[in-house]
């Protein structure tokens, strides 16, 4: 990936403290990697759970933006500069008929078919991952994907500005391809299975 300066929006505080991994427990500090440099291992965020006691409550969070920002306290980002577009808030729809046959009182179905942009809930996680992308100073992002994944990177990417190049396998479906095309990606297709194209991505 490229990188490019970025000038932050504004400086937020955070509990985004360091990067665990899951497997062996080894903690780097908050920079670009997406595995474990001792065991290949997969990373979670560390968070300051004292620091988000003290400065986030009900009210701010009520007050935030009508997006899966108003959570931005819980989300891993140093600054407020996180990209927008609507992402999140997706309506919970009760289910009588299933809760009585699962023998339940109240039975709630999060409906993120009506996500934003691209009516996915893959437009979750790519929004954060490529505002932190960004925020790390990165100008092109990419992904390997079989359909919703591109979508929404693309989509994303291209609401940000930020080059994007989506890895696919070579014998996919047309119909999984154009609502992808739609945002102008570069879009590179491989001759192999679906893990030989992540792994070229990767």
């Amino acid at each position: 990936m490229s990188q490019a300066t970025i000038t932050p929006k504004t400086q937020a505080s955070t509990a985004f403290t360091k990067l665990k991994c899951k497997e062996c427990g080894a903690e780097y500090e908050p920079k670009a990697m997406h595995v474990c440099e001792e065991c290949f291992g997969p990373l979670e965020v560390k968070y300051d759970y004292g620091t988000l006691r003290r400065h986030v409550t009900r009210q701010s969070i009520e007050a935030g933006p009508k997006s899966i920002w108003r959570y931005r306290s819980f989300l891993p980002l140093a600054t407020d500069n996180y990209i927008d577009v609507g992402t999140g808030m997706t309506p919970l729809v009760k289910s009588t008929r299933l809760a009585r046959r699962l023998g339940l009182k109240n039975l709630y179905i999060k409906n993120d078919a009506v996500n934003m942009p691209t009516l996915s809930f893959k437009d979750r996680v790519v929004s954060v991952a490529l505002s932190r992308a960004r925020e790390l100073g990165f100008s092109t992002v990419s992904c390997a994907s079989t359909g919703n994944l591109a979508n929404s990177t693309a989509a994303i990417a291209a609401h940000a500005g930020l080059d994007c190049c989506v890895f696919i396998p070579a014998d996919l479906e047309a119909g999984k391809v154009m609502g992808t095309l739609i945002y102008n990606p570069t879009l590179m297709a491989v001759k192999g299975n679906y893990d030989q194209v992540n792994r070229l991505c990767c």
